[in-house]
């Protein structure tokens, strides 16, 4: 500034800094308390609980549960329809997408209203403030209150699109009683999903959470019914909703009450509630109309078991095109008072498998080279220390075909084919093809696990014979695991390794229908369709099972008692097959599985034994896995030098070579040959040797004429002591081939003859005791039949009981106690000395267990 100005009093301006104006500072300071109290409120967040809820493949509800807190709140859907939104905006909020969460124009009427009444009469709330509301569980309402809640619905619409916030509203908003969100009252409302609500049904929809007490009285569904007119005018008016849809929409009658839950899968949605870290809604294959039909089929069959004191029922239906289960009956009767295990879901429960395992021990051995479809194995008496294996009929037919017998699932030839292959074996293939319920050592399952030893789920086993069809049907890769949730992760079959031969070579022997049974139910299964079919039953008669497979489906059927109490009658044919084969009667099969085009290779096999031939065999062929390394050759035919006549045997001894007939013969060992006799008549045995010929039957020893059938070789056999203190007895059983045959029995290298220890055929079949050399006649002799069976003459069947003191013991090799009515007493172990010593074992618990 000049110094005229100075003189003249003008003041120099003052340079003050901005930061050191106090206007800047109140600024400042109410923005950064703007800033705090912005990320100081809470974000909208819900955490309450959701109803376990079940959907079918088409979207259908099948069944529901109320939420933890007592409502029925389903879980939101993918989206919410569109049809709603525009309902909802034009009741709730019509500038619902002009405004940032509050609405100056509709606060400025609620002001005015409010000011002109003299009390609260509108909250002026949005869309978005009601969902702050709702999230706050709707507390109080005061003036803080509401002026929280409209800064939250600022952050909301910060955080949050438009349509996001509607979903939060619909799913959340109360639609009157307890029931909360748009997908539950859609579906209990109206029985269907939101997406196809109507008109009428959305505008009802989106009138209700204005006052959801409305609905529980006459007069207040009569207001319900004028609100929900009235925003259908407006929208007609507005030109959203078309004059005819309009008319249409107004006529439609309003519900009177809720709709019962559907109840079409009850132990299915119990089931994957109680999984843990279970995440509904449960989007399943399940087939609606399907379920509803087998469910009603299986509940109407269980009242005739009900009748037999057979109480609970369950079944699944695979389709094996898309590895997925369709319908699934985890149990029936729950409408039934009273406790009777019905709320068990017997799908997903353990439970002793009976033979329904038998095909995948015969898949493995015919994959790997143990057996061909027409291979004989032996069907004879045998224990395996101490478990004496028997059929379901109690009959032994000496030699069957392995295919011949999984069709008719006989347990002795399988018992025999799990001792081949391997317990340890075979226990890691089924934990490998998906059973979970293996959790024992293979030592402690033993034999018994091809006859129900193991347990197993019905849905596990019913979706191993699936994966089956899926490898005889080619699938590509080889199959899926079978999923029952849409969610669940597509996976490879772990069965791939089986190979699509060995799978339709298993199919092929289980569609053999003709079962023998003494009772004949198999008679009343007889079908044009091509089926491949198991039944199972437990030990005790406790569980029945069934399980069919065609190209296009799998049905497992389960009967029994929850609690495991056996019924007479309780059988796979009596209980289970009948309602397989009424369900396989309502789906479409699809025809026959047809042999795969690669994965074979034909071997010439001996015809009457299914060995490999040899050159005195007739041969014929047989498809196998090309992995099968099949090598046994056939040791059933051998040479017979016959007379002219062809009527007796002979040798070089008593005829001349030139002179002899060599034909060649099918012979099978003496025990064998006792029982297959008697279902093969065109068997032929070996001529007898002519009277001139070296003695007859002496010329042959050994296991050529005479087989024990008990006790075995190496075996040992514990004598009982009685009640009174005294030595029990031990029946041996043995089979000649010859008629009038004489067994000279040696105990502990003790020649018994001299005790009235020998026995003439004839005699012991009557059951008398055969005379000793003295006159007198034996002490103990009995014929006990196994099996019951009647034979002819000629083979021996011998019972023959021995007194403890009949055997010396110089030095046992080591005792064991047997104890009576308080004492006990040392007991010495005999050892069989070979195969005309009797002797034997003793039993770890003799464990007899029929399965079929």
């Amino acid at each position: 500034m000049t110094k005229a100005g100075r003189e003249r009093g003008h003041v120099p301006p003052v340079c003050v800094p901005l930061l050191r104006r106090p206007r800047f500072y109140a600024v400042g300071i109410c923005f950064i308390l703007i800033i705090l109290f912005w990320l100081a409120l809470p974000g909208v967040r819900f955490s309450n609980p959701v109803s376990p809820v079940l959907f079918s493949a088409e979207g259908e509800l099948l069944g529901a549960r109320p939420a933890a807190d007592g409502q029925w709140r389903f879980p939101p859907g993918d989206r919410v329809p569109e049809r709603f939104f525009r309902v909802l905006v034009r009741f709730e909020d019509r500038r619902f997408y002009l405004h940032p969460g509050v609405d100056p124009l509709a606060v400025a009427r609620a002001v005015r209203q409010n000011l002109r009444s003299g009390r609260v009469e509108s909250g002026a709330s949005t869309i978005t403030m009601q969902v702050v509301r709702l999230a706050r569980k709707n507390r109080k309402r005061t003036y803080f209150e509401k002026l929280k809640e409209a800064a939250l619905a600022v952050k909301l619409e910060v955080r949050r699109s438009k349509k996001e916030i509607l979903a939060l509203f619909a799913t959340h908003a109360p639609f009157g009683g307890n029931v909360v969100g748009i997908d539950a009252a859609s579906w209990l409302y109206f029985g269907r999903s939101p997406e196809r609500l109507s008109w009428a049904e959305a505008a009802f929809l989106a009138v209700l959470p204005n006052d959801p007490g409305l609905f529980g009285s006459e007069a207040g569904r009569a207001r319900l019914l004028l609100k929900r007119n009235g925003l259908l005018e407006r929208l007609r008016a507005k030109g959203t909703l078309p004059d005819l849809e309009c008319r249409l929409a107004l006529a439609e009658p309003m519900p009177e009450r809720l709709r019962p839950v559907p109840r079409d899968a009850p132990h299915l949605l119990d089931t994957l509630a109680a999984r843990p870290g279970a995440a509904p809604p449960f989007r399943s294959f399940i087939a609606a109309d399907l379920q509803r039909t087998v469910r009603r089929m299986v509940e109407q069959y269980s009242q005739r078991l009900f009748d037999r004191d057979i109480r609970n029922l369950a079944a699944v239906v695979i389709d094996n095109r898309e590895a997925a289960v369709v319908a699934y009956i985890g149990n029936v009767g729950l409408e039934r008072r009273g406790e009777q295990g019905q709320s068990v879901d017997i799908l997903q429960s353990r439970r002793s498998t009976g033979s329904i395992l038998k095909p995948f021990l015969y898949a493995a051995m015919i994959k790997e080279g143990g057996i061909t479809p027409t291979t004989l194995v032996p069907d004879t008496p045998v224990r395996f220390e101490g478990f004496k294996p028997e059929n379901f009929d109690r009959r032994f037919r000496g030699a069957v075909p392995a295919r011949t017998a999984l069709a008719w699932s006989l347990n002795v030839p399988a018992v025999r084919e799990l001792r081949e292959y391997g317990i340890p074996r075979f226990e890691n293939r089924l934990r490998q093809w998906g059973m979970t319920t293996l959790d024992r050592s293979p030592d402690d399952y033993g034999l018994t696990l091809i006859l129900g030893g193991a347990e197993g789920r019905l849905v596990e086993i019913a979706a191993l014979y699936a994966k089956l069809a899926e490898l005889a049907s080619n699938a590509a890769g080889g199959g899926r695991e079978v999923r029952l949730l849409r969610d669940a992760r597509e996976a490879p079959s772990k069965m791939k390794d089986l190979g699509a031969a060995a799978a339709y070579l298993t199919l092929q022997a289980l569609t053999a229908v003709n079962r023998p049974d003494e009772e004949g139910f198999w008679r009343n299964f007889s079908s044009s369709k091509w089926v491949a079919w198991k039944t199972g039953t437990s030990f005790g008669l406790r569980d029945a099972w069934a399980v069919g497979v065609t190209p296009n489906y799998t049905i497992g059927v389960w009967a029994g008692n929850a609690d495991g109490e056996g019924k007479p009658g309780l059988t796979g044919l009596a209980a289970a097959a009948p309602v397989l084969f009424d369900l396989l009667g309502v789906v479409d099969g699809g025809g026959r599985i047809e042999r795969p085009w690669s994965g074979f290779k034909e071997v010439r096999v001996c015809r009457d034994s299914g060995f490999l031939a040899t050159g005195l065999c007739p041969v014929e062929t047989v498809w196998v896995p090309e992995e099968s390394r099949f090598d046994r050759m056939c040791a059933f035919h051998q040479t017979v030098h016959l007379d002219g006549t062809g009527r007796f045997r002979v040798d070089s001894r008593c005829e001349a070579v030139e002179r002899m007939k060599h034909e060649s013969w099918f012979v099978l060992p003496p025990v064998q040959e006792y029982y297959y006799r008697a279902d093969h008549p065109e068997y032929r045995q070996l001529p007898p040797f002519r009277a001139d010929c070296g003695g007859g039957p002496a010329a042959e020893r050994g296991s050529r004429v005479m087989n024990l059938i008990y006790p075995e070789p190496d075996m040992s056999v514990y004598v009982p002591i009685g009640l009174d203190g005294r030595a029990g007895e031990v029946v041996f059983e043995a089979v000649h081939r010859e008629d009038g045959a004489t067994i000279h029995w040696h105990l502990d290298e003790n020649y018994s003859l001299d005790e009235g220890f020998s026995s003439d055929l004839a005699e012991s079949r009557a059951g008398r005791a055969p005379a000793g050399p003295d006159g007198r006649r034996g002490p103990a002799f009995g014929a006990d039949v196994p099996g019951g069976q009647p034979g002819p003459a000629r083979q021996l069947n011998l019972g023959l009981r021995v007194p403890i003191s009949s055997y010396p013991c110089r030095k046992p090799p080591w005792t064991a106690r047997s104890s009576s009515r308080g004492r006990s007493r040392e007991l010495p172990r005999r050892r069989n000395r070979g195969p005309w010593c009797c002797p034997p074992t003793r039993p770890r618990g003799d464990r007899r267990i029929g399965s079929r």
